[in-house]
This record gives structure tokens, sequence and C-alpha cells, in this order.
């Protein structure tokens, strides 16, 4: 990169996709706006939970962002003792979706800015499922919730269950009206090392320690700064690169994947006396969809 991007720079709701050829090194960045209130306006959620949703919501889109061909990621924090009994959080081709499940007088109890362990409790742990339709295959990792943040929850998955150097940052901001959730993701692809035994050789790797340290002085306030487009963000971190690869990926949207033609399917796959259990007084099965709270009658 020569010079700071000034115009055609990417907003709200798209990934933006960029490569360092001589480093070794992929990424990705989002700022999430309209798609990430969406997703929050479905509940009440308290200051906190928005927080720790919203970030949630964006390490789906960069992490999901990674898959090709309609592969999905599903994220699931379960936890006892703590405020949130359950976060779950999906992203499929730039669709996002968000639930979490609050305790409410355990919450009051955490106050207003607590932190990880005090929302999900001292054995939450969070699992990450990738669902590769087009590869056949379904894996998932599981790494204890003992970060002090989602972000790097993550970083330790991809340490742990894919031997990759990932830096992770994230970054929300909300006023009464309006959420900005964003961050950026930062892998290392070495070529000739593979298997854990290489893991220490990866991470001290001269080119990762250079990239992580420059994309690690990304601030806070960068990121959420709806003037600083995402290209700017990218100029500042590495504008003495030889060369910085750009591509905007998927735009994104808040998708929840719950229809009565969906619901149809699914209860038409029970039997009779199995959906006859089902069935309310008014005749219909009630199905209540979590993610968007809306409740489905439907009639099978």
């Amino acid at each position: 990169m020569t010079a700071e991007p000034a115009t055609g720079e990417t907003g709200f709701d798209r990934v933006l996709g960029f490569t360092l050829p001589a480093r070794d090194v992929r990424g990705r960045c989002v700022r999430l706006g309209p798609a990430v209130d969406e997703v929050l306006s479905a509940h009440s959620y308290p200051p906190a939970i928005q927080n720790v949703l919203a970030e949630s919501l964006v390490l789906c889109a960069l992490m999901g962002s990674l898959l090709k061909n309609g592969g999905q990621l599903t994220m699931q924090a379960q936890a006892t003792g703590g405020a949130v009994t359950l976060l779950v959080c999906d992203y499929q081709d730039g669709a996002i979706r968000g639930y979490a499940q609050v305790d409410h007088e355990r919450m009051a109890e955490v106050g207003a800015n607590p932190h990880l362990d005090a929302l999900f409790g001292p054995d939450a742990f969070l699992a990450i499922t990738f669902d590769l339709p087009a590869a056949g295959g379904r894996y998932q990792g599981i790494v204890p919730l003992d970060s002090d943040t989602l972000s790097g929850a993550c970083e330790h998955y991809f340490r742990q269950s894919e031997q990759l150097p990932t830096l992770i940052r994230v970054a929300t901001s909300s006023d009464r009206a309006h959420a900005v959730a964003a961050g950026i993701l930062i892998q290392h692809l070495p070529d000739g090392e593979e298997g854990r035994e290489r893991l220490h050789v990866r991470y001290d790797d001269p080119d990762w320690g250079h990239v992580a340290v420059m994309g690690g002085s990304v601030r806070h306030a960068e990121l959420v700064d709806p003037e600083i487009g995402l290209e700017s963000i990218l100029w500042r971190l590495f504008h003495e690169e030889d060369e910085v690869r750009v591509a905007p990926m998927a735009a994104i949207s808040r998708g929840c994947r719950c229809s009565m033609e969906h619901y149809a399917d699914v209860l038409g796959r029970f039997a009779e006396e199995e959906r006859a259990e089902m069935r309310e007084p008014d005749g219909f099965i009630h199905v209540d969809c979590a993610f968007c709270s809306k409740i489905f009658k439907v009639a099978v």
C-alpha cells in the first residue's frame, strides 16, 4: 500500500478479506451496524449481555467468512453458576443470528460491568462447530471459557485445534439507539509446517511476530469509528508492507432461518401420536424461536 484509501471504503455489515503475501498471512475485518442492532433488538438484554452477544456476532462473522461453499459456523457457550446459561450464534453465507439465555436475578448480582467469569461461571466452555456440506464433514473444537474475552477463547481454539497462530481483536460500542461491533482476525499460514510439534516454531516465526505486533496495535476506537473505513485501518496497520491484497467479501445481514415452512417440515417427521401431544388447545403446535422472539403456530 502506498497511499491511504480515501473513497470506496468498506462500511457497515460487509466482511473485508485481506492477505499479506510476503508474510504468509490472511485476515478478515468487519464492522457490524444495522445487522447487530436487529439481532439485539429481539430481546431486552442488559447492556453487559448486549456487549458479549455483539462480540460473539463479530467473531462468527470473522471466523465464518473463512469458510467456503455454503459452510456454517456455530459458536455456543454453555455454563452453570453464572448470569448467562447459554449463548449461541451462527454464520452461514453472510447471515448471522444470535441469542443469550440470561438469569436476570444473577445478572443483578454481578453488577453493570462484570468480568467474563462472572457472566458465565467457573466451569463454562466454548464450542465452535464447522459444518462443511460441500466437503461432507462436520468438526468441532471445545475450549474452556477461561480467557478475559470470547476473542481470547477463540484464539485458544485456533491454537489448540487448528494449530494456527491467530490474533483476534474485537471492539463494541453502543448508545441507547444503536450498537456498533467490529473486529479483525489475522492468521499465519506458513508453508511446510504442519502438526502440533511445529507450533512453537510457527509462533516464533519472525514474519508472524512482526504481523502480530502490528495487528495487535489496532485501537478500540479505530475499529468502531464509522468515519474510518476498514481499508484505512489496514493501511494504518500494514502500510509498510510491500503488498496488501484486499477483497470485499460477504455482505452481513441478520438471518434467522425460522419459517412456517421449515417448522412444518420438521414437525411433519414426527409420528402423529407425538404431534398430538405437542398441540395446544387451539389445535396448533406452538414453536417459539428464541433467535427472533417469535411464536409460530404450526398446523400439522
